[in-house]
């Protein structure tokens, strides 16, 4: 059976979620899309089963994502779980942060619809093609 990314968009911006599971999806390998609009709603879908990448926006409504951050990292079921804040911030205060905290990547969302299209499929080339990441996070 071949594998399949299990990826998690968190973004409050139907529009942003929508692009980036349209720019991962071009990208060969099967990819299962899970979406969430609010950290919240990012928590309690990680309590439903196993994800192998979150995309991560900063400032949604409910909880911010590095207070989602802060809890993928402070879990042991989701330590090793890559994630990448994809945000329209460029405060050095919000990068250092989420390094901090542990982030995989911090890439700023471009404004212009083409270089936001390439900047995701340059993300899930990496990270769905190149990056070799543990499939028995238990070993």
């Amino acid at each position: 059976m071949p594998y399949v990314n299990q990826i998690l968009i968190v973004d409050d911006s139907p529009t942003i979620r929508r692009m980036v599971k349209a720019s991962l999806a071009a990208l060969s390998g099967p990819c299962e899309f899970v979406e969430a609009a609010s950290g919240l709603e990012a928590i309690e879908r990680l309590a439903l089963g196993p994800i192998e990448l979150m995309v991560l926006d900063l400032n949604m409504p409910d909880m911010h994502g590095l207070e989602v951050l802060k809890f993928v990292r402070g879990h042991a079921a989701f330590r090793l779980l890559p994630v990448i804040v994809l945000s329209s911030s460029d405060e050095e205060k919000d990068i250092l942060r989420t390094y901090e905290l542990g982030v995989n990547s911090y890439i700023l969302k471009p404004t212009d619809f083409s270089e936001f299209t390439e900047a995701a499929r340059q993300v899930g080339v990496y990270w769905l093609t190149l990056n070799q990441v543990p499939r028995n996070k238990s070993a």
